[in-house]
């Protein structure tokens, strides 16, 4: 066997062939400098539907993001074919910071949290007031993942022709959120469209509900024709068609710079990975008053310091039981 000494010159050292023919492999990454900006819409089978400037442009993620996922919302950039032509595939190659997130679980043991959608300025909580039935705690549920998230809540009530909306109203109104309240005949009719648009215009609007509710009745009256147009797009390139509320769908709004997503119908809204922490920031009134609380204080246990906060007149109680209402439908099913 050769041994070589101390000074041995490169030269004189043998390589492998690399008997393919290809180039060495490499852990250095390419910058993608001249990548083009763009924003998912959806996401079907691993191809991402994305819009840059003006085009739809279909793609893939690269291999260099490795498991970091794009999801609905996310700004990306892209490479490659961007022509937007049937059968091309562009590729996206980073993911920008996201200044908010829609994050679910499937239920509160599931520990995988997944992200809806990403980038969101608001929720929209549509909910009927019969049929189906109302079920605040489903709309507990989706409040919270808004304020751990950094999105704004919207309640869009619908059906007001069956029953009144006071009672519900009335469970919400400590907590100054944004509402709409509409009937079926405005649905029908495009009023409520008009009624609901005011509070979209300029802003990414993410819509949740379970079925029956007329989500996406709604959806598409604030976007005709844009849904055909992007999931005929997809359905051209996948050769396979699937029905439109199954997948999240970001649609622009007409005569503004606002979006809407559109997102499937939920059953259940896991909240396994909320953060109490977090949730507090949606409460500026109660906020300070954490400085005294325990580590790891739940915000509902005895040496929480929001009690004294508001004993000494600093927020009002119901402020302080809307929090902890909200905070508790995580121990809680839906259905309680």
């Amino acid at each position: 066997m050769r041994r070589y000494g101390k000074h041995t010159d490169e030269d004189d050292i043998r390589s492998r062939p690399n008997r393919k023919g290809n180039r060495p492999r490499t852990h250095i990454r390419p910058k993608h400098e001249d990548a083009a900006e763009g924003m998912v819409l959806t996401v079907d089978r691993g191809r991402l539907t994305c819009l840059v400037e003006d085009t739809v442009v279909m793609a893939m993620k690269a291999r260099e993001l490795g498991r970091k996922a794009a999801v609905v919302g996310d700004r990306v950039a892209l490479v490659g074919d961007l022509s937007g032509n049937k059968d091309t595939l562009a590729r996206i190659v980073r993911i920008a910071e996201r200044t908010s997130v829609l994050r679910r679980t499937a239920d509160d043991d599931d520990p995988y949290e997944r992200v809806v959608v990403a980038n969101a300025d608001q929720l929209a909580i549509v909910t009927a007031l019969a049929d189906p039935e109302p079920r605040p705690r489903l709309i507990d549920r989706c409040l919270v993942a808004a304020y751990d998230g950094g999105l704004e809540p919207l309640l869009v009530l619908t059906k007001s022709d069956l029953a009144p909306p006071g009672k519900l109203l009335e469970l919400y109104g400590d907590l100054d959120i944004p509402y709409v309240v509409t009937s079926r005949e405005e649905l029908e009719n495009g009023d409520a469209a008009e009624r609901v648009f005011e509070q979209l215009e300029g802003r990414v609007t993410a819509f949740v509900g379970h079925s029956g509710v007329g989500k996406t009745t709604l959806v598409n009256a604030l976007v005709p024709q844009e849904r055909r147009r992007l999931t005929g797009h997809v359905n051209a390139v996948t050769g396979r068609g699937r029905h439109t509320t199954t997948s999240a769908l970001a649609l622009p709004l007409k005569g503004t710079d606002g979006w809407v997503i559109d997102t499937p119908g939920v059953r259940s809204f896991g909240l396994a990975h909320i953060d109490p922490s977090r949730v507090i920031h949606a409460f500026p009134d109660l906020e300070p008053g954490t400085e005294g609380c325990p580590r790891a204080c739940s915000h509902d246990e005895p040496d929480c310091a929001l009690d004294q906060w508001v004993t000494e007149g600093h927020a009002d109680p119901a402020r302080l039981y809307s929090l902890r209402r909200l905070l508790a439908t995580r121990e809680q099913t839906e259905g309680d």
